[in-house]
């Protein structure tokens, strides 16, 4: 089994509870079990689907809530999200028992992130676990090999059980289960999402946009939808760890463009699945679109598991000028292009020059694994 880059033992502390976000089958429950197999803690492992355990932790019933752990060093609680009320009910338990160690995981950070962020300010410390990034995926393979991969990451992307899967057919059945039933089943679950078709019809036309500015006027008219409930979806599914959304970048340059986003796929098996188009890159026309996402997904990835903070932006002018990738950190602007071409123009946009302390990079085949390690 491959480990994952978090070690819970160091991250876990009591006064504090630690959420473990990511999306469904990214392995935060292997993780979670994978640390309760080591433990000397006394621990009670309990789900988020238990209806009675749903009762006592949005009870907030202080002598029902102690007593369900009366006895125990460390609560875990898998998909905690279900429970109505959990960050009252874990508030209670942080404050009441302040030695008491607490891991509660979530496959969406929509109900879990609401649920908790007011109760536990000051309470809690927060992780996202993504699919194998390339950084972890360093452990099974040294960088020759991260590169003779490549197309394999750019078709399946890198779930663990599609990681872990011992043939392309099997990476293909493996994908189509977790885009359909997890994002059919999960997703329009939630309340208020009534058009499952609409929903599906958005998601694929936002895989066929990647590396573009979105409309979400031209959204709305393709899936019959209005303007709001189209920028609704598309934020559900953000916090459902399907897509990311990019901003424009602008300061003070009167031709840059920042009305309209870009969406990126936080992974690629998942982008392909959607769209049913998982064959090799060599019967493809989306190759460049693929790296580009690959690359825009890594990055986010790498980024969170150094800590490296900042926001991401793309950056446009009206006249062409562009920059696929741009982080800001430190009052000091990085802008990547990122191009599939093995030779690709180094020279930065003209404009871009205009501010200061700003750097320009081509990220290709070439030099990616520099990008994203």
């Amino acid at each position: 089994m491959l480990k994952r880059i978090y070690n819970l033992e160091t991250l876990v502390k009591p006064g504090k509870v630690l959420i473990v976000y990511g999306p469904r089958r990214s392995g935060k429950t292997t993780l979670l079990k994978d640390y309760l197999s080591k433990t000397k803690l006394k621990y009670k492992l309990d789900s988020g689907d238990n209806i009675k355990t749903q009762q006592i932790l949005s009870s907030q019933d202080f002598s029902q809530i102690l007593e369900y752990v009366a006895g125990y060093d460390l609560l875990a609680i898998d998909e905690a999200q279900h429970i109505p009320n959990i960050g009252m009910g874990l508030k209670i338990l942080v404050d009441q028992k302040p030695k008491l160690k607490i891991i509660a995981t979530g496959s969406s950070s929509f109900d879990l992130a609401q649920k908790t962020s007011e109760p536990l300010t000051g309470r809690k410390r927060i992780i996202t676990l993504y699919p194998f990034s390339q950084v972890e995926l360093l452990e099974k393979y040294n960088r020759y090999e991260l590169k003779e991969n490549l197309e394999k990451f750019l078709v399946f992307g890198s779930y663990p059980e599609v990681e872990l899967a011992k043939s392309n057919k099997e990476k293909t059945i493996v994908l189509g289960e977790i885009a359909t039933s997890y994002l059919l089943k999960d997703i329009l679950s939630i309340e208020r999402i009534k058009g499952p078709r609409q929903l599906w019809d958005l998601l694929k036309l936002i895989s066929f946009q990647i590396g573009n500015e979105v409309s979400l006027n031209e959204l709305a008219t393709q899936v019959q939808l209005d303007v709001k409930t189209v920028n609704r979806y598309l934020d559900i599914l953000e916090k459902a760890f399907v897509i990311k959304k990019i901003t424009g970048f602008s300061r003070n340059l009167r031709k840059e463009t920042s009305k309209k986003a870009k969406y990126y796929f936080l992974d690629n098996g998942i982008r392909n699945a959607v769209i049913d188009q998982l064959n090799p890159l060599d019967s493809r026309d989306d190759v460049g679109a693929l790296f580009e996402n690959f690359l825009a997904s890594e990055r986010i990835k790498a980024n969170t598991l150094k800590n490296r903070l900042g926001p991401a932006y793309f950056w446009r002018t009206y006249d062409g000028q562009e920059i696929d990738w741009v982080e800001e950190r430190q009052g000091k602007l990085f802008g990547f292009e990122f191009k599939w071409s093995t030779k690709p123009k180094a020279k930065a946009p003209k404009d871009w020059g205009k501010y200061k302390n700003s750097k320009y990079q081509t990220i290709s085949r070439e030099n990616y694994l520099d990008f994203l390690l």
